[in-house]
């Protein structure tokens, strides 16, 4: 699966996107990122405040228990503002 990430996120991690391959015990996008945590340090203090981070599944925006089995593309990204 494709993950992407998006403004302060995209900044802190010095990426824009990576492949991944999660085991099967990730179910949901908190399990997600729960596991992105584990496997980089750079990841895991970028998104200590979990709440702040949003989520979209096949840019679908969904919450953290959203499944993502048979996912293509997870985006990441905090919260948006506009008008």
């Amino acid at each position: 699966m494709k993950i992407l990430y998006f403004a302060w996120l995209r900044e802190r991690l010095n990426r824009g996107e990576e492949e991944v391959s999660p085991p099967s015990d990730v179910a949901t996008v908190a399990d997600l990122i729960d596991w992105l945590a584990s496997r980089d340090e750079a990841f895991a203090l970028a998104t200590q405040k979990r709440s702040l981070i949003k989520a979209a599944v096949d840019e679908k925006l969904v919450a953290h228990t959203a499944p993502v089995a048979g996912a293509r593309v997870v985006a990441l990204f905090p919260p948006m503002t506009g008008g």
